[in-house]
């Protein structure tokens, strides 16, 4: 099992959710609204002057066959050329459980 965790620019958002519903398996996807900076910030002298930026998280649980695609279809939807596009990491998952079954592993995701 895989997490799949992104950061993207919130104008890409709808064309991610969009791309993440195409993908066959998946059983769901958590959205958040995150603040924060990369390398991209501005540097004034002796003292940093570090802007946040708003950025959307994905995150994705999924079986490992699935990564892959998952990966692929976030990198493509939230694609402008331009820096700041985002990141995507592809994390392993140690156990999953759903609450509501009790079902664990891949079952659960």
């Amino acid at each position: 099992m895989k997490t799949i965790v992104a950061f993207i620019r919130p104008t890409k958002e709808e064309a991610v959710r969009e791309a993440l519903h195409e993908v066959p398996g998946i059983t769901g996807v958590s959205l958040s609204d995150v603040r924060g900076f990369g390398r991209g910030r501005s540097h004034v002298g002796a003292e940093d002057i570090v802007g946040v930026a708003p950025r959307v998280r994905v995150e994705v649980m999924v079986n490992d066959h699935l990564a892959e695609a998952v990966e692929s279809a976030i990198a493509t939807a939230a694609h402008t050329g331009h820096r700041g596009d985002g990141k995507i990491y592809v994390l392993p998952l140690a156990s999953a459980r759903r609450i509501s079954t009790g079902q664990t592993g891949n079952e659960a995701v």
